[in-house]
C-alpha cells in the first residue's frame, strides 16, 4: 500500500513546502512485509527437501582382501529422481536395484549419485569403494564415520590388533569376524596371519612330504593307468572322464580346442586383474564352476559377481547355462584373437 500524501494550506509559521505524511500504510506494509518473505522461503525450502528425502534402512559392510570394500544399503525413498551421497569418491561396480529384483538407471559423479527410482519406495544399492583402507607396513585400517549402525565383516584371515569403537555384537563365522557397529566413526587395525604349523622332525614322524609323495604317487599313477584301460572297454560315468582329462592334460596346447589361462591372456590383453583371477580358478577346477562357487572364492556379492561373468562373456572368454537350476560358468572351446 503507497502511503498517502497530503497536502494542507501554508500558514504564516509555516516554511514553504512542508508536507504532512499519513503513516497508516507504512505501518501495514512493515508489519506484512516480513511475512511475505518468510512464506517465499518456506516454498523454496521446501522443493529440495522433496526430492532428497531418504532413510538407510540397513547398511552392510564387507572388507576385500585387496583393501576394499563392499557396502550394500537398502534406502527407503519418496521420489522418482533421487540424490544419493556416497561414502567417498572412489566408486567402481555401483549397482542399483529395486524391491522386484529389477536395476535401476544411475549416473556416479565423484561422491554422489542420481538414481531413477521409477517410483519404487525401497531400493537397494551395492557398490565397491577404495577410500576406507589404508595400510602401513603389515596393519591394515579401516575407518568410517557411519550416520547409523551397520554390520562389518572383516577378511578372512585377519585378525583384529586394535580399535577405538566397542562393537554392539562380534561373533565369529569360520575364518571371518563379523562385528555390528554402532553410529558414529570407527578405526579398527587389522593384519592378515597365515596358519602356523608346528615343526616336525624324522622322531616325531617317519613320513614327510617327500616320501608321502613317493609312496602316493606311483599309486595315483596306477590308478590313472586302470582307469584309462578301463575307459577303453566300456564307457566311464562322467566325473571320471573329467578327472581322466584333468590329469592327463599337462601342457595344453594354445589351439582352440584348449586354452591355458596365459594364452587367453594373450589373446586379451585389456583384461582385468580380478577378471585374470575369475579365469585362473575355473580353469584350476576343470574349465568350469559354478557361480555360486566364485562368490564364496573372491567374496563377492551376487551382483558384483554377476556383473564380472558378464563382462568375460562379451569378451568371449566364458559362456553361460544352466545347469540344475543354477548358474554354470565354462571357459570357451574357442577364442579369437581382438582386432
Amino acid at each position: 500500500m503507497n502511503p498517502e500524501i497530503v497536502p494542507i494550506h501554508r500558514t504564516e509559521s509555516q516554511e514553504d513546502g512542508m508536507l504532512f505524511v499519513r503513516t497508516d500504510g507504512i505501518i501495514d506494509t512493515m508489519v506484512n512485509a516480513p511475512l511475505i518473505v518468510a512464506g517465499l522461503l518456506v516454498v523454496a525450502l521446501t522443493i529440495p527437501l522433496q526430492t532428497s528425502f531418504a532413510t538407510t534402512r540397513t547398511l552392510d559392510l564387507i572388507i576385500n582382501t585387496d583393501g576394499s570394500t563392499h557396502i550394500s544399503s537398502q534406502i527407503d525413498v519418496d521420489s522418482s529422481n533421487f540424490e544419493l551421497s556416497l561414502f567417498g569418491p572412489s566408486i567402481d561396480n555401483f549397482v542399483a536395484i529395486g524391491s522386484d529384483g529389477s536395476t535401476l538407471s544411475g549416473q556416479v559423479i565423484e561422491d554422489k549419485v542420481m538414481i531413477q527410482t521409477d517410483d519404487y519406495s525401497s531400493i537397494t544399492i551395492n557398490y565397491d569403494i577404495h577410500d576406507l583402507i589404508s595400510k602401513e607396513g603389515r596393519v591394515w585400517t579401516f575407518s568410517f564415520d557411519s550416520p547409523t549402525s551397520y554390520s562389518l565383516l572383516m577378511p578372512e584371515n585377519s585378525v583384529i590388533v586394535g580399535m577405538n569403537i566397542l562393537p554392539e555384537n562380534m561373533e565369529q563365522l569360520d575364518s571371518q569376524i563379523k562385528l555390528q557397529i554402532p553410529t558414529g566413526p570407527a578405526q579398527i587395525d587389522y593384519i592378515f596371519s597365515t596358519p602356523i604349523e608346528a615343526p616336525t622332525t624324522p622322531s616325531e614322524s617317519s613320513f614327510d612330504p617327500v616320501t608321502i609323495g613317493m609312496i602316493v604317487g606311483p599309486i595315483a599313477a596306477a590308478a590313472i593307468a586302470g582307469v584309462i584301460v578301463a575307459k577303453k572297454r566300456q564307457s566311464k560315468p562322467q566325473l571320471q572322464t573329467e578327472v581322466i582329462q584333468t590329469e592327463t592334460i599337462q601342457t595344453p596346447k594354445p589351439t582352440t580346442d584348449s586354452l591355458t589361462p596365459d594364452a587367453i591372456f594373450d589373446l586379451r590383453p585389456d583384461m582385468r586383474e580380478d577378471d585374470k583371477e575369475i579365469v585362473k580358478f575355473i580353469s584350476e577346477n576343470g574349465g568350469e564352476v559354478f557361480e555360486s562357487d566364485l562368490r564364496k572364492k573372491f567374496l563377492q556379492p551376487r551382483t558384483t559377481m554377476w556383473r564380472a561373468v558378464k563382462r568375460l562373456e562379451r569378451l568371449g572368454v566364458v559362456e553361460i547355462y544352466k545347469k540344475d537350476l543354477l548358474n554354470m560358468v565354462k571357459l570357451r572351446n574357442n577364442l579369437e584373437e581382438e582386432n
